[in-house]
């Protein structure tokens, strides 16, 4: 999934003209900031061997997944960034083991991409967002 398709706000027809705005647009301004910080963390996790799928858990609430690398709180930004890996995901039951193998297939270079897993209060999904 690209981060345009989770930033795009229904339509307005019922009568709503003033919604807030997407909380995923402020998450486009940080990703766009933290980025450098972001691959360099990736490419270091894929040269130690720790994992070939990088995985980074956007959030604004306490989540119990991967350890924090950008703090919202510290930095002054509206999202929190933790490294994760798809071996956590598996171990922790968020990606089932029987699709661990699409996963890697539609996985995107991890030296273009950042794979996201962005968790709103809706749900979550994972996006794949090209480094600046």
């Amino acid at each position: 999934m690209d981060l345009s398709e989770l930033l795009q706000n229904p339509s307005q027809d019922d009568g709503k003209a003033n919604e807030k705005p997407s909380p995923l647009q402020s998450l486009k301004l940080d990703l766009d900031f933290y980025s450098e910080s972001i691959k360099e963390i990736s490419t270091e996790m894929v040269a130690e061997g720790y994992t070939l799928f990088p995985i980074f858990v956007a959030h604004q609430h306490e989540v119990s997944l991967g350890e924090v690398i950008l703090d919202r709180s510290e930095l002054g930004t509206n999202w929190s960034v933790n490294a994760s890996s798809l071996e956590e995901f598996v171990d922790r039951g968020v990606i089932e083991e029987a699709k661990k193998a699409r996963f890697e297939k539609n996985f995107k270079k991890a030296n273009e991409y950042m794979c996201l897993f962005v968790i709103v209060p809706e749900g979550a999904n994972f996006v794949f967002y090209p480094f600046k």
